[in-house]
């Protein structure tokens, strides 16, 4: 269920509620912050069946994964709102954000999680079937197509390191060379390990009994496939952090834009941190809600800072002519949660 209304005002805004938000979120408000999480409700991973390489969820199916995360937030006092967040602007103590239907509220700090749009390529048949026996991630999905004829679409930068790495899972991996024909070097890894490069542009699927039995060729040729690897170009979705400068980059795999930031997901904007794919296109569901954890603390110890600065302030000149330090100190300590 949907929280019906959202606060004037919260410690920290997460915006999207996958892994990396919800994780962040948790996080957040077992430290007793106000938390108001905003999900678009448009997962990347929704089409798969089920998340992987979770320790005691593993195989779980994402909805009933992050229902799950949704209700452990919410049992901590945390709001989660279902909306797209349109823009995001400064103000003298924090952030406003609004959403696409014209609500908005103010945050002190942000987290961004909201993910990248996959960027495919334009193959009659292959978006039906992405999530399914179409896919990118061997990680995620490599167990499930184990010892079967599995295909690689060249059309990135990452495509030939996505054909080694799926040589762990089957020993019969191809190689269709379509828009990324292999340089001599990676086709001597290629060929060291076994993996035949097919030339040729790809034409479309082919899809029997709603399943993946092969690839066609331009020329008309049908090579026989179980399953189809994509290494697509991966985007941020963050074109509503433009209105306070910041914006995507490339990636330095070439695979794609993100949102650049150190280690603990911190922006180059003050006040603003980024955890999951929206920062590491790589990033899995563990890896996502481990990230969003890592940056809730470091929100967190930055938010105890800024109410320790004001604190000290208003003990020094509790009369000051400005009145500055104290009205700073008694907002932060009038808050239900937070010092």
């Amino acid at each position: 269920m949907t929280d019906r209304l959202m606060d004037d005002d919260y410690d920290v805004v997460v915006v999207g509620g996958g892994a990396a938000g919800l994780g962040g979120a948790l996080t957040l408000a077992r430290a007793r912050r106000s938390v108001l999480v905003i999900d678009s409700g448009a997962p990347r991973n929704a089409p798969a069946a089920g998340v992987h390489g979770l320790p005691t969820l593993d195989g779980i199916a994402p909805a009933e994964y992050v229902a799950r995360a949704r209700a452990e937030v919410r049992g901590y006092g945390a709001h989660v709102v279902f909306a797209e967040v349109d823009a995001v602007r400064r103000t003298r103590d924090g952030f406003t954000v609004t959403t696409a239907d014209g609500r908005a509220v103010r945050a002190r700090r942000l987290l961004v999680t909201t993910g990248l749009v996959d960027e495919l390529p334009d193959v009659p048949g292959l978006r039906g079937r992405w999530g399914r026996d179409v896919l990118h991630c061997p990680y995620c999905h490599g167990w499930e197509i184990r010892d079967q004829p599995v295909g690689v679409l060249a059309c990135g930068p990452l495509s030939v390191h996505q054909a080694l790495l799926l040589r762990q899972w089957s020993a019969d991996v191809t190689y269709f060379a379509h828009t990324m024909p292999p340089s001599d070097e990676d086709a001597e890894q290629l060929a060291a390990v076994g993996i035949r490069v097919v030339e040729g542009v790809v034409a479309s699927l082919e899809i029997a009994a709603d399943r993946l039995v092969g690839v066609r060729l331009g020329d008309g040729t049908l090579v026989a496939r179980a399953a189809l690897a994509v290494a697509p170009r991966m985007v941020a979705r963050a074109g509503f952090l433009g209105g306070i400068g910041l914006w995507p980059v490339e990636h330095p795999s070439g695979a794609g834009e993100h949102i650049p930031a150190d280690p603990y997901g911190a922006t180059d904007v003050p006040g603003v941190w980024v955890a999951g794919n929206v920062t590491d296109p790589s990033a899995q569901v563990g890896t996502s809600a481990a990230a969003g954890a890592v940056a809730a603390t470091r929100i967190n110890a930055d938010l105890v800072a800024e109410a320790t600065r004001c604190a000290v302030a208003a003990r020094r000149d509790p009369f000051s002519a400005d009145n500055e330090a104290r009205v700073c100190a008694s907002v932060l300590g009038d808050r239900r949660h937070g010092l």
